[in-house]
């Protein structure tokens, strides 16, 4: 909750004392600037989607609301634009440039009811996995730009309610925003590469969407690590690797350990074999996923 309040709203510039985060987050105490309520709000849209994401329905009216809820008191919080405006980029030297053009105001209601029009019957008609679909329903919502301000807010929101659906539940437990944040450069030039032309539907959804989708990917690697340090003094997992590597006399391959070690993730018998191949202990007969693996001495099974 933490780590998602305060990256989402510092990408956009959005900061607060980081002795005041936890009250914000979750204590009862006023807001004490505008930056502060937009922190405050965006914990309560998290709320939402943590609590309720099984009963949100899939439409105009959530996407109106998550707005509202991350814009707090603001006067257009759950209202689209009433004017036109388009994606800005000053330099340092004080030059500017327009980097995108919107969808004007009086086309925004439009836009979004195809939108989630789209959106649903990609759903029902399995157009593209749900991963791809819920990426490029995010860049559309973001080159629409339905919103005065709070854009990228709504569409990190919109992520993870997308997310929960799907049955990508990693965020609930790792924050999807932080990483956003941590690959910030590349967020931005994904989706100046991706919103080129898609006002005549000739742009490249693929550059953001691979970055999406490399985001979720990260936190689960995320996920499994901390899973990994809670696994107990010995590290089972480990220990079930090990015991794989050592059962076998024939060259094996990383996909033979994957079904001798159901729940254990590919990062970790990777990390288990450089360990062994440091020590001496198997060799590597080629190279890429497929490389087949080698036992070239004995091998402690304890996992210490």
């Amino acid at each position: 909750m933490v780590e998602s309040a305060v990256s989402s709203n510092r990408i956009e510039g959005v900061e607060v004392d980081r002795q005041r985060v936890g009250t914000l987050v979750f204590g009862t105490d006023r807001s004490r600037d505008r930056n502060e309520e937009e922190l405050r709000g965006y914990r309560r849209a998290l709320e939402w989607i943590h609590g309720e994401h099984e009963r949100i329905p899939h439409g105009e009216a959530t996407i109106l609301r998550l707005h509202a809820l991350s814009r707090g008191d603001a006067w257009d919080a759950g209202r689209y634009k009433e004017r036109d405006g388009d994606i800005v980029e000053t330099y340092a030297d004080g030059r500017s440039r327009v980097r995108f053009e919107t969808v004007p105001a009086l086309l925004v209601p439009g836009a979004m009811k195809e939108l989630v029009e789209l959106s649903a019957r990609a759903i029902e008609e399995r157009w593209v996995p749900e991963p791809v679909r819920i990426a490029a329903t995010n860049l559309d919502l973001l080159c629409i730009h339905p919103f005065r301000d709070g854009n990228g807010r709504v569409s990190r929101l919109l992520l993870l309610l997308e997310a929960y659906r799907s049955d990508l539940g990693v965020g609930r437990y790792v924050s999807l925003e932080r990483i956003i944040e941590q690959n910030r450069e590349r967020y931005y030039e994904t989706l100046e590469q991706s919103s080129a032309g898609w006002h005549e539907g000739r742009h490249d959804p693929w550059p953001y969407i691979n970055f999406v989708l490399s985001v979720v990917k990260e936190a689960y690697r995320d996920m499994e690590e901390r899973l990994e340090r809670t696994d107990g003094p010995r590290g089972e997992k480990t220990a079930a690797v090990l015991r794989a590597v050592a059962g076998r006399e024939a060259p094996f391959a990383v996909q033979d350990l994957r079904r001798d070690c159901p729940g254990v993730g590919d990062d970790t018998i990777r990390r288990v074999l450089r360990g062994l191949r440091s020590e001496g202990k198997v060799e590597c007969l080629g190279r890429g996923p497929r490389a087949r693996w080698r036992k070239t001495s004995d091998i402690d099974t304890n996992g210490e």
